[in-house]
């Protein structure tokens, strides 16, 4: 057996077209949504992540505008960057890209966020409207998670759902979500006991600690649904061998580049699941996708305008 794949490419290019078309009829109404990305300093991956960011809301009609303060700016001068942009009425979405430089107070800058224009959901207030299913803005990850899930029709009324990893930015929203999709949920940390055990009772078995292919097919019940939010770059050749040995597409990359990606899980778990979201090309296209969607939802959320679904599904 080997497990059907979650196409995150062709989900996240269904959503991207969705917004688009939703922005064209914003537009007969003259409005536009805008999004804010404030990146500090000079983080090369940060750097990748942003332009994507922006290239992606230019192309879908989204009002972009990128500020780039120095490495050494201080938390009381980035608190009024973040200021000026909650004022602008122009602006519905403000992202700060995460990390910030050691010396900044990251808990005080993302709390200085207006709530309502927070499209990383990051905000306790939006925290609270997630756990109490009220109207708000949820994190991007964990909303891409269970939009491929939507989307592929895997059901979650009912069914056993672990996630391994407790992030605020990405375990326990996902985990929020799934229980309030009437899923059964556990969350599953460093201090689990006897942690395969416990995955091996998932129907959907979501990853998120952030260790190259640790989740192997011990930990997977046969048939189970199991999504990688893992992004780990593998540069030795003995670990690229554990993993990828005789894997020639694999092979080619990370000889041509010296790395390659995998993501929490093993290779080795296709054979047993049902169904799985590979590594690249999974969960990492629904996090911009969500984050356009989340974008014109505060739009809307902010001049008081109906919310659509997102998906019919």
């Amino acid at each position: 057996m080997s497990a059907r794949i979650l196409d995150g490419n062709r989900i996240a290019a269904e959503i991207r077209a969705e917004v688009a078309a939703e922005i064209r009829a914003l537009a007969g109404l003259g409005l536009r949504p805008g999004l804010a990305v404030v990146l500090v300093g000079n983080n090369p991956a940060s750097e990748i992540y942003v332009r994507g960011k922006v290239k992606n809301s230019e192309e879908l009609g989204i009002y972009s505008e990128k500020h780039t303060p120095p490495a050494g700016i201080s938390t009381e001068e980035l608190l009024e960057v973040v200021q000026d942009l909650n004022r602008r009425d122009e602006i519905d979405g403000i992202l700060v890209q995460l990390p910030l430089p050691a010396h900044i107070e990251t808990k005080n800058v993302l709390m200085a966020v207006d709530p309502a224009k927070d499209v990383d959901g990051f905000h306790p207030m939006n925290v609270g409207f997630l756990s109490t299913q009220r109207p708000g803005l949820v994190p991007c990850t964990p909303a891409g998670i269970v939009e491929i899930l939507k989307r592929s029709n895997v059901p979650v009324a009912g069914r056993e759902a672990v996630v391994v990893g407790r992030s605020d930015i990405v375990g326990k929203p996902t985990a929020m979500l799934l229980l309030n999709a009437n899923a059964t949920v556990t969350v599953c940390h460093s201090k689990t006991r006897d942690l395969a055990e416990v995955c091996r009772r998932a129907d959907i078995l979501v990853a998120a600690i952030g260790r190259a292919g640790m989740i192997t097919r011990a930990f997977v019940k046969p048939g189970a649904t199991v999504i990688d939010v893992g992004m780990n770059q593998i540069t030795d050749r003995t670990e690229f061998d554990k993993f990828f040995k005789g894997n020639s597409k694999r092979e080619q990359t990370f000889t041509t580049k010296g790395s390659t990606l995998i993501g929490d899980v093993h290779p080795e778990v296709a054979e047993v699941a049902g169904a799985i979201t590979p590594v690249p090309g999974g969960v990492g296209p629904l996090t911009i996708a969500m984050l356009m969607a989340n974008t014109v939802r505060a739009m809307r959320l902010r001049r008081g305008l109906r919310v659509p679904e997102l998906s019919k599904a």
